[in-house]
């Protein structure tokens, strides 16, 4: 008899599913449209891999480029530093 019940149906957490709306600074990398921000995550991360913006010898580190700079506030961020700067561009 298993200790842990499994359920076949978990809600996600609505909390991120609800759609947030980026800042003027936000929305010139992802776009204006409001969306949850699991989206604006992999849409940050989008971005960040196809103008190949992780740092060669750390890749935990990303390097701002013009249009990363105002979000980050600094020339370089670690990758665990990203979601708590980008929430504060979020409404």
């Amino acid at each position: 008899m298993p200790s842990a019940k499994k359920t076949a149906a978990q809600k996600p957490n609505s909390a991120f599913m609800k759609p947030v709306t980026p800042s003027a600074t936000l929305a010139a990398i992802i776009g204006p449209e409001a969306r949850p921000r699991t989206e604006v995550t992999r849409d940050i991360w989008d971005y960040i891999k196809r103008h190949d913006l992780q740092d060669p010898a750390n890749r935990r580190n990303i390097n701002a480029d013009d249009k990363l700079r105002p979000l980050f506030g600094k020339d370089q961020v670690s990758m665990f530093e990203l979601t708590k700067l980008v929430s504060t561009h979020l409404k």
